[in-house]
């Protein structure tokens, strides 16, 4: 059931066995958050801003994809139009979409925007396997056929790593950070 369902169902209850109209009011107001009902926050009460809450107490979506769509990220307020990068500087930073927990209270719209989160994603590449293959391998292409460039990979493996060459670029490409996962996603962390 949800919770306003449930609140309702408590309200309905309480204004047919109480006799009265003044605890289903009373159960009405409690289930509101803000000013909308008449509650006034009161800064030395219990309750905080549902914004406020610590990170252990809210729920927060990842970082929403809208690739190549600026438009719709301005509209919102919120949102990435590219992930990954290698530097600080690089990596655009959003707000994520969070709420409240469920049986969490607190003063405010339970659901909110909230920080300056990096737009990156992880898809389970790993840059000491890549550079492995890309030692061990890579004159075959393994290296590419990992991060995604399969077509560079064919290419590779039938001339061999490009005779050596291919071989030794692609080495000095992964550890200046120039070859990356195709899918523009991180390297996983080691932790």
């Amino acid at each position: 059931m949800s919770k306003s369902y449930h609140m309702l169902w408590i309200a309905v209850a309480a204004a047919l066995f109480a006799g009265g109209n003044e605890k289903c009011e009373a159960q009405i107001i409690d289930s509101c958050r803000n000013e909308t009902c008449g509650r006034q926050f009161d800064p030395y009460g219990p309750l905080v801003y549902c914004s406020a809450l610590p990170d252990e107490f809210v729920d927060c979506d990842d970082p929403a994809d809208f690739s190549g769509n600026a438009s719709q990220v301005e509209l919102l307020g919120y949102g990435c139009t590219e992930f990954g990068g290698s530097k600080y500087e690089s990596v655009q930073h959003t707000k994520v979409l969070c709420r409240a927990l469920s049986d969490i209270e607190c003063y405010g719209d339970a659901e909110f925007l909230r920080g300056d989160e990096p737009c990156i994603k992880y898809n389970g590449f790993n840059f000491l396997i890549a550079f492995i293959y890309s030692v061990l391998l890579g004159f075959g292409g393994a290296d590419r056929f990992y991060l995604g460039y399969t077509g560079h990979g064919i290419g590779k493996l039938i001339t061999l790593g490009g005779v050596g060459i291919w071989w030794v670029v692609d080495i000095i490409l992964l550890l200046t950070g120039n070859l990356t996962p195709e899918d523009g996603s991180n390297w996983d962390r080691y932790y």
